[in-house]
């Protein structure tokens, strides 16, 4: 029995991206699975030390290098996974997340803390060797590495166990990967976003909300700076307040006590804000964490359309061959080309060489069709573990924002307080006079 011939303008079109449904079974079972080697090991980067060393280009440099302690949790075996500390650069946490990168495209990687102060209040220093900084920046790389350490994918990383425990030779251990070869340069990215014919409204949405992201927080950011100036602007007034009442005690007998106790209480009260600002950074660098985080989104989108616009120059292309090999077949062409100018220009090819030609055009044309069915395989196969990690995603930075935004509201309730309970304490010293 013969088969109906199959539809050549439908094999020309790339199979679209199923719809996404629920992990498999497999890796459902992954995410599910948290904080897999936080069960093993406890990672710290218990310190920051100033260095001076040589770069790549044999020229003096200062750096700041960070120690990175892991430490065994107890098993009932009574073996021990991990005991260890060794000293990272910054260079080295970067070289660690580029490389999770590349082979993790699917999945929205950790962002590292910044490199240089942004969004700093302007009475803060934004050198980024200050002493302040640098210690904020040791919390958030250790906070990188606790966000890999409790991704069910990522955790199980060789790379990443070997930059926690092998110092020595661990750049060149990641640079035989190859990584640097599979990354996709940034003008292939550029091209793919103009001329990706039929890109996943899903992502389109999913891009869209990275840069709304990006743009809340830089504005909640800029808010919170000025915030902070203007609070560090009433404590200093208190300062003055409480210098004003120690001063004036020493001329005043009768009101001296009182004076003197009410500008006890300012100047306690103004001498806290280095504490409160200290808070005040701490809130803003989880803000910050999810300001780059939404870069981190981009970049999943990015690897779609790459995808998606590989995908379509395949089908492209096999479609270019299988109107050349039919106009062969037919002796008829459809379109103008080169081909046909020059056998007008040049005469007829001989019935073995049409042969031949279209015997290497079907290799071609099955090569094609079986690339075309491997793009579209491995574009739903990224499209549900990106959307599954994407909502692991989510669901993080959902509880991460709603605990920052209680504990900040907290502390200004906190603040709000102090300063009521230090003018109740004036009022009363003012009563005694």
């Amino acid at each position: 029995m013969e088969q109906a011939p199959r539809d050549p303008e439908r094999q020309l079109q790339p199979a679209p991206l199923e719809p996404l449904g629920h992990p498999d079974a497999g890796l459902q079972a992954a995410m599910t699975e948290n904080n897999f080697w936080l069960k093993k090991i406890e990672i710290n980067v218990s310190e920051a030390e100033k260095r001076t060393g040589r770069n790549a280009m044999n020229m003096q440099e200062t750096y700041t290098a960070y120690l990175i302690e892991t430490r065994s949790v107890e098993h009932t075996d009574g073996q021990s996974v991990l005991t260890d500390s060794l000293w990272r650069r910054y260079s080295e946490f970067e070289l660690l997340r580029n490389y999770l990168l590349v082979y993790y495209p699917h999945i929205v990687v950790p962002p590292l803390p910044e490199k240089r102060a942004e969004f700093v209040w302007h009475k803060l220093s934004a050198d980024n060797m200050d002493p302040d900084f640098v210690e904020r920046r040791r919390i958030g790389l250790e906070n990188f590495l606790l966000r890999v350490a409790s991704h069910p994918i990522l955790c199980r990383d060789k790379i990443f166990y070997l930059f926690l425990t092998q110092e020595g030779n661990w750049k060149e251990t990641v640079n035989e990967t190859g990584f640097q070869l599979k990354a996709d340069s940034r003008l292939k990215a550029l091209n793919a976003t103009f001329r990706v014919k039929n890109p996943d409204k899903r992502f389109t949405e999913l891009k869209h909300y990275s840069d709304e992201l990006q743009s809340v927080i830089s504005h909640l950011l800029r808010v919170r700076a000025r915030v902070a100036d203007r609070l560090y602007g009433v404590y200093k007034v208190h300062g003055n307040y409480g210098r004003v009442f120690s001063e004036w005690s020493a001329i005043e007998k009768e009101m001296g006590d009182g004076l003197q106790s009410a500008g006890h209480h300012m100047d306690v009260y103004a001498s806290s804000i280095d504490d409160i600002l200290e808070d005040e950074e701490h809130y803003a660098d989880q803000l910050k964490e999810y300001l780059f985080y939404a870069e981190a989104l981009r970049a999943v989108c990015r690897k779609h359309e790459l995808m998606q616009y590989d995908l379509e120059m395949a089908a492209q292309d096999l479609a270019s061959k299988k109107q050349q090999c039919e106009e062969l077949a037919t002796g008829t062409v459809r379109t103008f080309s080169l081909k046909g100018m020059t056998t007008k220009l040049f005469g007829q090819e001989t019935p073995e060489q049409r042969e031949a030609r279209i015997k290497v055009l079907e290799e071609q044309i099955s090569e094609g069709e079986q690339q075309l069915k491997s793009k579209n395989l491995e574009g739903r196969e990224f499209v549900k573990n990106a959307w599954a990690d994407i909502e692991r995603f989510k669901e993080q930075k959902n509880h991460d924002l709603k605990e920052a935004l209680i504990s900040y509201a907290v502390m200004q309730i906190s603040m709000c307080k102090k300063g009521i309970q230090v003018w109740t304490n004036a009022k009363e010293c003012f009563s005694k006079m």
